[in-house]
């Protein structure tokens, strides 16, 4: 991609009044950045679940802010011109303001993000607008938390109530308020997806939550068939790339066991 198609906040502004969907994925090493973004992707989010997908954690509570910038700098290498977003890892941001900046200042000086990407909705509006204010945009995050799995009591839908998708379109507004470019919508009924994206003016970036928000943004590992532990019911697998790596080392190992390696 040349620099005059480089992605910015703007295009996702754009691609909204256009009508065009905006396409997202997760992606942690630079083989994985080079591929998606040759192939036309057109946002990479370093997403914190690169520690479940990468990193063998049971959930994203464990990710530090060295292991994140370690593979956002491995995305960054691997494509150079693509609109690369650090989601900000648990704790690196929720102790105060202060170490939020710092620790999203790093994300852009020393990973070479493009933005960062921060969970909540009300109570989080304050801190993006002073993020925003600093210089450094923001991709924020509503519905299914998943770094508030403890005191949600795990992975939930959310929105299924009048009351909830109130909420939540409340929450909505309150970040576009706050200067968020874009907001991901999380595991919620496809209805209240789309009531969210025609009430508010930023793009609304879908994760299960129905096919009328702006773009969509899945795990790549999910997408490739990589993660075997369990699959999302948001999830469609375009490939099955597990069960080719074992097929494909299973022969290696017979190979060499019965002398045909050469």
């Amino acid at each position: 991609m040349s620099v005059n198609n480089k992605v910015t906040v703007g295009t996702f502004r754009k691609r909204k009044v256009a009508g065009e969907k905006i396409s997202m994925l997760t992606v942690y090493d630079a083989p994985g950045a080079a591929i998606c973004h040759s192939a036309g992707v057109d946002s990479l989010l370093v997403g914190d679940s690169l520690a479940m997908t990468v990193l063998g954690y049971k959930n994203t509570l464990p990710l530090t802010m060295e292991e994140a910038l370690h593979h956002a700098k491995a995305v960054r290498r691997g494509a150079p011109d693509a609109f690369v977003i650090f989601d900000m890892p648990f704790m690196s941001y929720q102790a105060s303001d202060e170490e939020a900046l710092r620790n999203a200042g790093r994300a852009l000086k020393e990973a070479g993000a493009d933005a960062i990407k921060l969970e909540g909705g009300a109570e989080v509006a304050p801190l993006i607008a002073k993020l925003v204010g600093s210089g450094i945009p923001v991709l924020a995050h509503l519905g299914l938390l998943p770094q508030h799995i403890m005191t949600a009591g795990g992975y939930k839908l959310t929105g299924k109530t009048p009351e909830d998708a109130a909420r939540l379109l409340e929450d909505a507004r309150k970040v576009e308020a706050a200067g968020a470019f874009a907001t991901v919508l999380e595991c919620m009924p496809s209805e209240v997806g789309k009531m969210i994206s025609e009430n508010i003016s930023i793009p609304t970036i879908g994760i299960g939550s129905g096919p009328d928000c702006d773009g969509q943004v899945q795990v790549l590992n999910d997408l490739l068939g990589l993660f075997e532990e369990f699959t999302p019911k948001h999830a469609r697998r375009y490939a099955e790339l597990g069960r080719l790596f074992r097929e494909a080392v299973t022969a290696y190992a017979e190979d060499v066991r019965t002398a045909k390696f050469r």
